[in-house]
């Protein structure tokens, strides 16, 4: 390939973000939100806003308009309507109530662009830790199928839990610092740590610096595990230190094994045509330790997994194999944050607003998983069958068909529109689950 068809490849990035700038800026208005998807961000939203005034004003904030709650509502519906810009949000508020918050006349968009910038970032994240308690204990609570190989986990281990980090997108260059930059600036970097069962995160950290390595996270990774939990990620973290820790701290993790590993076999636990699982040695010096190495041959391809769960007993093959391939549910998420509630466009390009409008977006991404996950109850169906994408752009139907009285609770309605809406994925008869499949070809294969 010539080094001028590499460079092309390279723009079209730029071009693809630039694409996602104009579309959301020049999207036209688009109606309330439902009364009822209304009640449901406020149920859960505000009494955590409100918690945080008190903190509001020990920071000196003050404001007659402009204030905490406000704020909240008017970034939650920025990014949940997809506005196309502050400007046009300030021309909505001026004439209609947004959430919580009724017309605001005076208002004008350049404080609002101004308390952007302000308005410390950490009050929107101490938000976001107050709800996702709240929302896994919802979750915890309901009845609906699980995947066999987390089902098991669940039973298995006190937490599953998956962690990785993404890049944001590029910054806009039209205001503030970046006007004379030469590029587009990226907005930095986030990593999540997110819980199989509940699909929730845990916790989510950001980093203005886009080039920080994932494992520089890994020290706050570590802060938010306690012992009996599974932890699941990629080759990125691969670190023998990091390793060694985890097992110092009674935590087991599933991750990918590169291609150069250096190990030493201890002694070999089974050995068929498809699957070789070993205990092996890794590491020198202090972090030297045992774990196992699983390898197992999947349509024609060999895999290669690292645990230290290294009893067999407690951890089969099939099952570490199959747990590990659930760590995609993570960049599903990562998927739903960024190219379905909008973090690919950023309405700001000072580091603020860029951290005001990424918490913002995992508030709302985690209620649209607890409303997901209500689908998935009033269907008795596993979360993973309900497309969180199709539940977000179903909402307007609901609004018109309650408008006409054809429907009168969402969670039903949704529920009973399912096939319809694209709400329920089909399952294709000719693709197994990752776990059965695994399970027939060890069977099959002795």
């Amino acid at each position: 390939m010539s080094k001028q068809t590499e460079a092309t490849k390279k723009r079209s990035t730029v071009r693809h973000t630039r694409a996602i700038q104009r579309d959301r800026s020049k999207r036209p208005a688009s109606a309330p939100a439902d009364e009822q998807v209304v009640a449901r961000i406020e149920e859960i939203v505000h009494p955590a806003t409100l918690a945080q005034v008190g903190h509001y004003q020990a920071l000196g904030l003050r404001s007659r308009v402009l204030t905490l709650p406000v704020m909240m509502a008017l970034v939650l519906s920025l990014l949940w309507q997809q506005t196309g810009s502050v400007s046009e949000l300030v021309r909505l508020i001026q004439q209609e109530c947004i959430l919580w918050v009724p017309p605001l006349r005076e208002l004008s968009q350049q404080a609002l662009a101004m308390r952007l910038r302000m308005l410390p970032a950490e009050l929107f994240l101490n938000v976001l830790l107050a709800i996702l308690p709240v929302l896994r204990q919802r979750s915890l609570e309901r009845s609906r199928p699980l995947p066999a190989e987390v089902a098991w986990a669940k039973a298995q281990y006190s937490q599953v839990l998956i962690c990785d980090g993404s890049t944001l997108d590029a910054l806009l260059r039209k205001v503030g610092l970046w006007q004379d930059a030469a590029s587009n600036p990226l907005a930095g970097r986030m990593l999540a740590l997110l819980d199989l069962v509940t699909r929730l995160p845990v916790q989510v950290w950001y980093e203005e610096d886009e080039q920080a390595h994932d494992q520089s996270f890994l020290p706050k990774v570590r802060e938010q595990l306690h012992k009996g939990s599974l932890l699941l990620f990629d080759l990125g973290f691969t670190n023998f230190t990091f390793f060694r820790q985890l097992g110092e701290q009674g935590v087991f993790f599933i991750t990918r094994a590169k291609s150069n590993l250096a190990f030493q076999v201890e002694c070999v636990l089974l050995k068929t045509a498809v699957v070789h699982d070993q205990r092996v040695w890794i590491g020198q010096g202090e972090d030297r330790h045992r774990v196992r190495l699983i390898a197992l041959l999947y349509q024609g391809k060999w895999y290669r997994y690292l645990t230290n769960d290294l009893d067999p007993a407690h951890l089969p093959v099939e099952y570490a194999v199959a747990l590990y391939w659930q760590r995609w549910r993570i960049e599903d998420s990562y998927a739903i944050v960024k190219r379905l509630l909008g973090l690919a466009f950023f309405h700001g390009g000072a580091q603020n607003a860029v951290q005001l409008q990424l918490w913002a977006t995992w508030i709302l991404y985690a209620l649209l998983v607890d409303l997901t996950d209500a689908v998935a109850q009033q269907l008795n169906k596993p979360f993973a069958r309900i497309s969180m994408e199709m539940v977000y752009r179903s909402l307007p139907f609901f609004t018109r068909a309650r408008h006409r009285g054809d429907a009168t609770d969402l969670i039903p309605y949704l529920a009973a529109q399912a096939k319809e809406l694209g709400i329920l994925k089909a399952i294709r008869s000719d693709k197994p689950s990752r776990l059965r499949s695994i399970q027939l070809t060890i069977a099959q294969n002795p």
